[in-house]
């Protein structure tokens, strides 16, 4: 049986997926993910540090160790916000060629624009819901942009676009005390709801039935919503959270301290400092959403644009 791989780079977690491609799908065989911060401080220096280079690379060899260790045939690697904002990313470059190059010939990372970035993702997260629920407006949250997309299983994409906002850029420019100011969450609120605003003129979010999220910010929200003592992937896939007890979760994380976060079962480790960021776009986008849609609940998969990367090589395969 072939075995294929997809590793997502972005702006705070690296991450693996190895599968099998079985009648259109995916058989997971190996699940990873590692927060690195490879786009810690660049929206500040247009620079990649050298402290999360070294971070990425030790990551990525045990990466290739784990491809060689499964017989993976190919390896698809994609950099996503931080890399598309970096003065230094040949470096970054040329590291990705020099570990990956030792599991599979000639393998290298790729920097995707947003769009591709969008319609990974929506592939990755529509795969197992029902057709009849759509039009889906999914919505990646990750570290440096959140990328919004609007379209259906049978007709793929049919708008998108990637929003400069990401549970890091926005905690870095805006949280910035022990637990966040009221001003400084009213700063936050007011770039998301700017940044945000621009997505939703080029996404006709109105026309959706179903809001489907994903990425780390949205599947702890779940876990915290639900009540997990500790994170449990089979619980929160297609878990479905509804807007009032989604805000609750929200406004908690955003008035905790890094300690109370710290603390909570599900949370990781490396999220812990910048949730609170991610809880406030979530916030906006939920009551864009009830506004625009009058969609009521939010609809979080564990897979996204992992899976979609592994199925763009399962294709050609």
């Amino acid at each position: 049986m072939t075995r294929l791989a997809g590793i997502d780079c972005g702006t705070n977690s690296i991450r693996l997926l190895i599968a099998e491609p079985v009648d259109g799908r995916l058989r997971d065989i190996h699940r990873e993910m590692r927060i690195v911060r490879l786009g810690e401080g660049v929206d500040a220096t247009g620079r990649f540090a050298s402290e999360a280079l070294e971070r990425t690379r030790a990551a990525l060899a045990d990466y290739a160790d784990l491809l060689v260790a499964h017989g993976v045939s190919r390896v698809r690697m994609v950099a996503t916000s931080a890399t598309r904002d970096a003065a230094n990313r040949d470096v970054f470059f040329d590291m990705t060629a020099q570990v990956l190059g030792r599991a599979v010939d000639g393998a290298i990372a790729e920097v995707i624009t947003g769009h591709e970035e969008a319609e990974l993702s929506f592939r990755g997260a529509v795969g197992e819901l029902d057709a009849a629920e759509g039009p889906f407006v999914v919505v990646d949250l990750g570290g440096g942009s959140t990328e919004v997309v609007l379209g259906n299983p049978v007709d793929g994409v049919s708008a998108s676009h990637s929003a400069n906002v990401g549970c890091v850029r926005l905690t870095e420019r805006c949280l910035h005390s022990d637990p966040p100011t009221t001003e400084e969450v009213a700063a936050a609120r007011d770039v998301a709801r700017e940044l945000l605003g621009a997505a939703v003129q080029a996404v006709p979010v109105q026309h959706a039935r179903t809001w489907v999220g994903v990425a780390g910010t949205m599947t702890t929200l779940s876990a915290l919503a639900l009540g997990l003592s500790e994170y449990d992937s089979d619980a929160i896939h297609l878990s479905r959270i509804g807007f009032a007890d989604l805000a609750v979760v929200c406004d908690q994380l955003i008035g905790m301290t890094h300690a109370e976060r710290a603390a909570l079962g599900p949370m990781h480790p490396g999220r812990v400092d910048v949730i609170g960021g991610g809880a406030i776009v979530v916030q906006e986008l939920a009551r864009i959403l009830a506004q625009r849609a009058g969609i009521e609940e939010l609809v979080v998969s564990e897979h996204d644009i992992l899976d979609g990367i592994v199925l763009s090589i399962t294709d050609s395969a």
